[in-house]
């Protein structure tokens, strides 16, 4: 009966939020969709959710409802009406020897041009009739691969690289895109596309505003302040409703009467880039389906999907619980976030005003310190809110409190010795951090390791007095970078830290080169620590 009414009350919210947002390739295709993406016509489940159709949909489906049938051939009705994504850096051939000059060059690959022009601003939704593009109004620029869209999270770390190579104006660009979307959508979602709106990603827009503001100075907080309390407000939204011990959409209100937040997503049905694989997922667990397909999706909005951080049992995607946590990284993200609307408000001169977002931060440090630090581990973790347990998991996430927190900074130092530690002895590997010490299979566990948790974990262990460990980090990520590098002539968008001759592995889909962040990351690096001696 209790799931019952959950799912009820879930549908109902979702039918209400969604009823103003522009139509997703499973509403506008319904069956050929279902068929499409259950029979597999392409390899990966994202190719037909980014097809463009060749001609108006509803005469589309009119064709498909009057030739399905025994003999008909699902893949070449497809080819005929509908223009495959196109990928155009997969034919960029290689031929600088020196990374640093190949990545200022893939600046231009990567690069994508505005659907419209600033202030002829469209009604929401694509700009082409049955496209699930988001269209944008500045240029910006795309992870490569598969990911032919702007990506929330991932534009930050590759902001780091623009900025490196003195791509100040792409910067801003893509900063006015993410303020574009969100006031007309009330959040960024997951990337420019209609099947992402459900969805956030990790809140970075903040560090976004204060990485353009270190170009342009301290007027940049107050230009983007609008959007910056708006993007709260999405996060925030339901707080002041809940009683203790309640959980609703993003927040968690605590036993303790604080208010801590969590991932999520407004949709309890399969992603539709990744259909199949969550009805089978579903299937698998026997669990209501509808919860599953909600802990998928939360996962894919924490920008880590998938991972043992999420899963009950720590080795299997069954069992998957991620919206019963309280992700350290995210609230670490939203303390940065608070304190960033705070200086945007002493930028405008409220100053009362500021210090009332200053409060929420303090508390929500307080907050981060008793939930999520274990003393058990000496390390930052997640935090069960259901079980009211923390996780063992120890991650890189762990890492986001030392690269925001002020305050006095020899007890920051001390948590961030012990941490280092920690990290010495369960993720330090020959080419980096591995993102935990499980190998599971999925693509955010052992072996792997990824450019943003790389950085955010230099990021902290430097900042807290952790040089020499975050430099050692540092050098052997760009030692990997570089090596694959000259083996291949790419850039990965991961790679395997615990035996850097092998390719990563796991997830849905192959590895993919190009790529934003890492190429954002290696740079920033580089510039902090410079290339190897025999590379110099």
């Amino acid at each position: 009966m209790k799931k019952t009414i959950w799912l009820i009350s879930l549908v109902g919210y979702v039918l209400f939020a969604t009823a103003q947002l522009p139509a997703t390739p499973d509403k506008i295709y319904g069956e050929l969709f279902h068929q499409v993406q259950m029979n597999k016509v392409f390899p990966d489940g994202k190719t037909f959710v980014d097809c463009i159709p060749k001609r108006a949909p509803k005469d589309i489906m009119y064709d498909y409802g009057m030739r399905k049938g025994p003999q008909f051939d699902l893949k070449k009705f497809v080819e005929e009406n509908f223009e495959l994504p196109q990928t155009p850096q997969i034919n960029y051939i290689t031929r600088e020897k020196d990374v640093v000059m190949h990545i200022k060059n893939l600046w231009g690959v990567l690069r994508r041009e505005p659907d419209f022009t600033p202030g002829a601003t469209p009604a929401a939704g694509p700009a082409r009739e049955g496209s699930s593009l988001l269209p944008l109004p500045y240029p910006y620029i795309v992870p490569g691969g598969r990911f032919r869209e702007i990506y929330y999270w991932d534009s930050y770390f590759t902001m780091l690289g623009l900025k490196e190579s003195g791509e100040h104006a792409m910067i801003e660009n893509m900063v006015k895109n993410f303020a574009y979307l969100i006031t007309t959508y009330g959040h960024i979602p997951n990337g420019n596309r209609t099947y992402y709106l459900s969805r956030s990603q990790p809140p970075f827009f903040a560090l976004m505003v204060e990485l353009l503001a270190e170009i342009k100075g301290d007027s940049t907080y107050g230009q983007f302040l609008p959007e910056l309390e708006k993007e709260y407000q999405f996060w925030m939204e339901g707080s002041t409703k809940l009683t203790t011990g309640q959980a609703a959409r993003r927040v968690v209100k605590m036993k303790d009467g604080s208010v801590m937040n969590r991932y999520w997503d407004d949709s309890p049905t399969p992603r539709q880039e990744s259909y199949r694989e969550d009805i089978e997922t579903a299937e698998k667990s026997k669990r209501n389906k509808a919860e599953v397909y909600t802990h998928l999706r939360a996962s894919a909005e924490s920008g880590i999907d998938f991972s043992s951080r999420w899963f009950a049992d720590g080795k299997r995607i069954t069992t998957i619980q991620t919206t019963n946590y309280i992700p350290v990284d995210l609230n670490a993200l939203l303390y940065k976030l608070e304190m960033i609307i705070a200086k945007g408000l002493l930028v405008k001169h409220s100053d009362s005003l500021a210090g009332v977002y200053r409060k929420k931060a303090d508390q929500r440090i307080l907050s981060i310190d008793k939930y999520c630090w274990s003393k058990s581990l000496n390390y930052y973790t997640d935090y069960n809110f259901r079980t009211a347990k923390q996780s063992n998991v120890v991650s890189p996430a762990g890492m986001y409190p030392f690269c925001f927190f002020t305050r006095k900074l020899d007890y920051m130092s001390l948590l961030a010795r012990r941490s280092g530690a920690v990290i010495r002895e369960k993720l330090l590997k020959d080419g980096g951090v591995q993102t935990t010490s499980n190998a599971t299979g999925e693509q955010w566990d052992a072996p792997n390791g990824w450019a943003p948790l790389t950085w955010m974990t230099i990021w902290g262990l430097d900042r807290c007095g952790q040089r020499e460990l975050a430099r050692e980090i540092g050098e052997r990520w760009i030692k990997l970078n570089v090596d694959v590098f000259n083996r291949t002539g790419k850039l990965m968008e991961k790679y395997n830290v615990a035996d850097t001759k092998l390719e990563a592995g796991g997830g849905e889909y192959a590895g993919q080169d190009g790529f934003g962040w890492t190429n954002g990351v290696l740079l920033k690096l580089i510039s902090k620590y410079g290339l190897p001696k025999v590379q110099q």
